[in-house]
């Protein structure tokens, strides 16, 4: 390296101060995208995706699988293989989630920044009743087959290191009916 000119020598540098940069983005920081199949309840489900394979979705489980842009088709049986229904859903975005049991979820919106009160925040929204009980905050409820408005999935958690505190910020994650109420109920202090 003693035989290189000042200008190669700070091309290499920089070559590779970029690829640890990278390094740690794929390693640390990167998200993954994927789509789910959730079953939220106790009974089993079977489903084709775009005409292939078979699959089982047993009680509480959730399931990763591969969806195309634009349009998809589903079949849902139920655990004796009769079909419950079959339906069409368009992809958009690059993450998403299939409701086939229709079950209520319940898209919570985080807020990030520096210095920032999040109790006058999710006081300033007018929040949602599940179960004839008002939970405050920035929170929607989905029930229909295919929804892709959130940034968590249900299997992934808020970021616990804030990445821009310069400003206020917030991130969308989709939970399960229980799962946002435990939520709700450990994150915030709300008497």
């Amino acid at each position: 390296m003693k035989n290189l000119s000042p200008s190669i020598k700070g091309l290499i540098i920089s070559l590779l101060t970029m690829g640890i940069a990278f390094a740690i983005y794929f390693v640390f920081l990167s998200k993954p995208n994927y789509y789910l199949v959730d079953n939220p309840t106790p009974e089993t489900y079977y489903f084709k995706l775009n005409n292939g394979e078979e699959n089982i979705l047993s009680a509480g489980q959730y399931l990763k699988v591969d969806l195309h842009k634009g349009k998809n088709k589903i079949a849902v049986f139920d655990q004796n293989k009769k079909l419950i229904y079959d339906s069409a859903f368009t992809v958009n975005k690059i993450r998403g989630l299939l409701n086939i049991t229709n079950k209520d979820y319940y898209v919570n919106y985080q807020y990030y920044g520096y210095g920032l009160n999040k109790d006058s925040l999710m006081t300033a929204k007018p929040g949602i009743e599940i179960d004839k009980k008002h939970y405050l905050g920035d929170v929607k409820k989905i029930s229909k087959l295919y929804t892709e408005d959130f940034y968590y999935n249900l299997d992934e958690d808020y970021d616990k290191i804030v990445k821009n505190v310069a400003k206020v910020e917030s991130r969308t994650k989709i939970f399960r009916k229980q799962d946002f109420i435990n939520y709700y109920k450990n994150y915030y202090n709300f008497k």
